[in-house]
C-alpha cells in the first residue's frame, strides 16, 4: 500500500489555466474569442437525418464554413475582432485579433452533402443531414 497521499487535481487545474499562453488574454469587444473547446455541439438522430446544432457566439455568418466528407462534418470559422480608438484624427490605440477555430465529428452513417441545409441564427449554426441511402451505419469499437 502507499504512503503517498493523492493531490487534488483542483490545483492542476488552476495552475494549468493560470499558465496558460491566453489566460491574461481578455476579448476586445464583451464576447469571448471561440476556441475548438468552446464549440459546444448536439447531435440528434432520426429515421432519416441528423441533426446538429453547433453554438459559435460572436462569429458572422459569413465567416462559418462547413465541410461534408462522407460522415465527418467539419465546422470552421475565422475570428475578427478590431478596436480603434480615435481621438482628432490620430489613433492612440488600435488592437486586432485575428484566429480560427475548427471542430469535426465522425458520424456513424454517410451524409447525403446535395440535401443538406444549414441556417445561422443567433450564435447557433443548425445542419440538417440527410442519411445517404443505401449507405449502412457503422457500429463503433470502443477501446
Amino acid at each position: 500500500m502507499s504512503s503517498l497521499i493523492p493531490r487534488s487535481s483542483l490545483f492542476d487545474d488552476f495552475f494549468r489555466d493560470v499558465s496558460s499562453p491566453g489566460f491574461f488574454i481578455k476579448p476586445l469587444h464583451g464576447e469571448p474569442l471561440p476556441n475548438a473547446g468552446s464549440i459546444r455541439i448536439d447531435v440528434k438522430e432520426n429515421g432519416s437525418a441528423y441533426t446538429v446544432s453547433a453554438e459559435i457566439p460572436g462569429v458572422k455568418k459569413e465567416d462559418i464554413q462547413v465541410a461534408v466528407e462522407g460522415g465527418l462534418v467539419t465546422v470552421s470559422a475565422e475570428v475578427r475582432q478590431e478596436d480603434v480608438q480615435k481621438q482628432d484624427d490620430r489613433i492612440l490605440r488600435s488592437e486586432r485579433y485575428y484566429g480560427s477555430v475548427a471542430r469535426s465529428i465522425a458520424l456513424p452513417q454517410d451524409v447525403d452533402s446535395t440535401q443538406a441545409k444549414a441556417k445561422y441564427d443567433q450564435g447557433v449554426l443548425t445542419l440538417t443531414l440527410p442519411k445517404k441511402q443505401g449507405s449502412k451505419g457503422q457500429n463503433l469499437r470502443i477501446e
